[in-house]
């Protein structure tokens, strides 16, 4: 137990430090440019959380999975922004949102060992229903393409900070990183729970 309680502790200082950024919120006003649409997903703590965990279990992956699966993430979302831009209504978009902070929190958790190919079909999933609620809120104008440029690059920056924290704790020496990471997970996967529950929002 003393070795495992000093992780435990960190893993919820982990948690906190990548679920802090949902305090930011967009002023009132338009929704128009790119400040707004790199603003607009910090904003939720759902897609914070699911994007960290995808950086997360890329870093736990290794190899191509590093970069193949963030990016499959970020393209199909990309496809599903087009797809809620252009008004073509997807089922239980809400629904699947909040399933992907638990399902891909509890990869992480696991340390579920898939093929790259896998990982990135679980990824890309979710992400099109990621993609389509931000699409649906993109403005009818010319600054909606810049809008969607800045929650693209958010998103991005999400990931790269899940990458960044998994390769910094998930793989020291010691087993203390590797459990800071899967509680991590654990925690996310718990709060998707709050999300699908309307406890949190």
């Amino acid at each position: 137990m003393k070795k495992i309680f000093p992780g435990f502790r960190s893993g919820i200082l982990l948690f906190a430090l990548t679920t802090s950024l949902a305090q930011a919120h967009v002023g009132v006003g338009e929704t128009v440019g790119f400040a707004h649409g790199f603003w607009h997903p910090l904003g939720g703590l759902d897609h914070i959380l699911a994007m960290v965990m995808v950086g997360l279990y890329a870093a736990q992956l290794g190899g191509r999975a590093l970069w193949l699966v963030p990016a499959s993430f970020v393209g199909v979302m990309v496809l599903g922004g087009a797809l809620g831009a252009a008004g073509i209504a997807l089922p239980f978009t809400e629904l699947a949102i909040a399933c992907s902070v638990i399902v891909l929190g509890a990869v992480v958790a696991f340390g579920l060992r898939i093929g790259p190919v896998a990982a990135m079909a679980l990824v890309g999933f979710f992400a099109i229903f990621h993609g389509h609620a931000h699409g649906m809120e993109m403005p009818e104008s010319a600054g909606g393409l810049a809008y969607g440029a800045g929650f693209v690059v958010a998103t991005i920056l999400l990931h790269a900070l899940g990458i960044a924290a998994g390769l910094m704790f998930g793989r020291q020496a010691s087993s203390h990183g590797r459990l800071l990471v899967k509680y991590a997970g654990g925690a996310a996967s718990l709060a998707g729970v709050g999300l699908l529950a309307g406890l949190l929002f």
